[in-house]
C-alpha cells in the first residue's frame, strides 16, 4: 500500500491550516491583500407542520429557505485597488442602474508539502468556496493611531445568494 502523502502515522489525514488563502474575483482585475475572511456559512429553516389528523402528536420537520449571513473581509489599506473601485460603487450615494455583483472566490491552499515556492496569483485547487451575486454591504476604514505602527487595515462585509462548497 503506498503511503499517501498527507496521512499522519495514525493513519489519518492532516488537516489544511488555515493561514493561507487565497481571494479573487474573474470580473474584478487585480488583488487586494485580504489578512482574514470570516463568516462563510449556510442555515436551511426548519419548518414544522402537522397534519390535524395525524396519529402522531410530534409534527414533521421539513426543510425550508437557505439562508447565507454576511462575510467579513479584511485587508490592508493600499492606494489603488480594483477591489476598492468595487467597494466604492456599492456603497455611494449615487447608484448606477446595474447594481455591482461578482462571484468571489476563496481557495484555501494546501501547504501540507510545504510552503509555496512562489506568490500565490491565481485559484488553482479543489477547495475553493464560491460566493455567488455578492455585493458590498458595508465598509470600514482603517483605525488611525499616530502612536502604533500596525498595519492599516480595511474592511468590508459582503451579502451573497448562493455558496458552492468544495468537496
Amino acid at each position: 500500500m503506498a503511503a499517501y502523502p498527507y496521512a499522519n502515522s495514525q493513519g489519518s489525514d492532516y488537516p489544511l491550516t488555515k493561514m493561507n488563502f487565497y481571494v479573487s474575483c474573474a470580473e474584478i482585475s487585480g488583488t487586494a491583500a485580504f489578512s482574514e475572511v470570516t463568516g462563510i456559512e449556510a442555515s436551511v429553516d426548519v419548518i414544522e407542520f402537522r397534519q390535524g389528523n395525524s396519529a402522531s402528536l410530534a409534527p414533521v420537520k421539513i426543510p425550508g429557505l437557505v439562508k447565507h449571513g454576511n462575510v467579513t473581509f479584511k485587508m490592508g489599506y493600499i492606494l489603488d485597488s480594483a477591489f476598492k473601485t468595487w467597494i466604492q460603487e456599492c456603497v455611494t450615494e449615487q447608484r448606477k442602474a446595474a447594481y455591482p455583483r461578482h462571484d468571489l472566490s476563496v481557495e484555501l491552499i494546501d501547504i501540507n508539502n510545504g510552503s509555496p515556492q512562489q506568490l500565490v496569483t491565481t485559484n488553482q485547487g479543489t477547495r475553493i468556496w464560491v460566493l455567488k451575486n455578492a455585493w458590498v454591504t458595508k465598509y470600514s476604514a482603517p483605525d488611525l493611531d499616530a502612536k502604533n505602527s500596525d498595519v492599516a487595515i480595511e474592511t468590508m462585509e459582503v451579502a451573497y445568494e448562493e455558496l458552492v462548497i468544495p468537496n
